[in-house]
């Protein structure tokens, strides 16, 4: 599975590793992804997402049942 967060869809971004002669070379900045498992207690079952910590936060701000319904709505199988 890609290293992508299944809710915002952040994934890695492209930048610069800069010696100390000053050159450069592509690297890449890896999101910091969390496995987590959740209860979905209107299904009353437990569902697992690989979640950044930014999308930890907004389903402790927005709930998780608003989360996964906005996530099915837009075409993603939980």
């Amino acid at each position: 599975m890609a290293r992508i967060c299944q809710v915002s869809g952040k994934g890695y971004q492209k930048g610069n590793k800069v010696s100390f002669s000053n050159k450069k070379s592509i690297r890449r900045f890896q999101p910091n992804l969390q496995k987590k498992r959740f209860f979905l207690a209107e299904e009353d079952k437990w569902i697992t997402l690989k979640l950044s910590t930014q999308a930890i936060r907004t389903i402790n701000k927005r709930g998780l049942f608003n989360v996964v319904k906005e996530m099915r709505a837009a075409g993603h199988k939980i």
